[in-house]
C-alpha cells in the first residue's frame, strides 16, 4: 500500500479489497459483514468506522474497479490514423486488457444481476468528465462518419464490442455452431459499415 495513506485510508482500503474478492467469490447478497470483517483481520464495528454499509462498500468498489475505468484509458490511448484503424486497434487493446482481468466480467455481472443496474448513474457521475478526451477522438475522424451524435457512435461501438467479448466468454464451445470462426474484424466491420449491402438493394425476386 502506500506510505503517504493514513492509517484510516489503508484499512479502508484493505476493507475495499477483502469485500471486492468475497464478492467476486460468492456474490454480494452471499456475502456477510462479518465474513469481510474477518478477511480484513478487523472487528465488524471496525467496518462500520469506515462504510455506513456493505452497498456503501460496493459503491466504493464499482467507482474504483469498474471496467469502463479502464476501457476509456485505453481507448484514449488506441493509435489510428482512420476510424477503421483506432476501432480495431481499441478493441483488440480492450480485449487483451479484458483476457487478464476475468474480474471485470463478474463485477459486471453482480451489478446487473444482483443490482439490476441501480449503481449505474453513480459510474455514469464518475466516470463522464474522462468520456470527453475520449469523444474528441470520434471528433477528430468526424469527417469519416455519417452525421450522428457522437455519444451515440460511442455507445455503439462499446456494445459491439462488449458483445462480442460476452458471447466469445460466455457461450459454451460448440453450443451455437455458428458462433465458431467468428472474429473481432467480423464485429468491428458491422459497426463500421452496417449489414446491409449497399452493392445490392434490391430484394431477390420472389419465385
Amino acid at each position: 500500500m502506500n506510505d503517504s495513506q493514513s492509517k484510516g485510508e489503508r484499512t479502508s482500503q484493505a476493507i475495499v479489497e477483502a469485500a471486492y474478492s468475497l464478492f467476486l467469490e460468492q456474490g454480494f447478497h452471499a456475502t456477510s459483514m462479518r465474513q469481510i470483517a474477518q478477511r480484513t483481520g478487523i472487528a465488524v464495528g471496525g467496518i462500520y468506522n469506515h462504510f455506513d454499509s456493505k452497498e456503501a462498500i460496493f459503491d466504493r468498489i464499482l467507482v474504483e474497479k469498474h471496467p469502463y475505468r479502464q476501457v476509456v484509458k485505453i481507448l484514449q490511448a488506441a493509435p489510428g490514423e482512420t476510424m477503421e484503424a483506432f476501432a480495431l486497434n481499441g478493441a483488440r487493446t480492450l480485449l487483451a486488457e479484458l483476457g487478464r482481468r476475468p474480474d471485470f466480467l463478474k463485477l459486471i455481472f453482480i451489478e446487473l444481476s444482483e443490482f439490476k443496474g441501480k449503481h449505474v448513474p453513480l459510474l455514469f457521475q464518475t466516470v463522464f468528465p474522462q468520456i470527453a478526451p475520449l469523444l474528441q477522438r470520434f471528433k477528430d475522424r468526424e469527417h469519416e462518419l455519417r452525421d450522428l451524435p457522437l455519444p451515440v457512435i460511442m455507445q455503439v461501438f462499446l456494445g459491439t464490442f462488449f458483445a462480442y467479448y460476452l458471447a466469445k466468454n460466455l457461450v459454451t464451445p460448440g453450443t451455437i455452431q455458428e458462433m465458431e470462426g467468428v472474429e473481432l474484424e467480423q464485429y468491428i466491420d458491422i459497426f463500421l459499415h452496417g449489414i446491409i449491402d449497399l452493392n445490392n438493394p434490391q430484394p431477390p425476386e420472389r419465385l
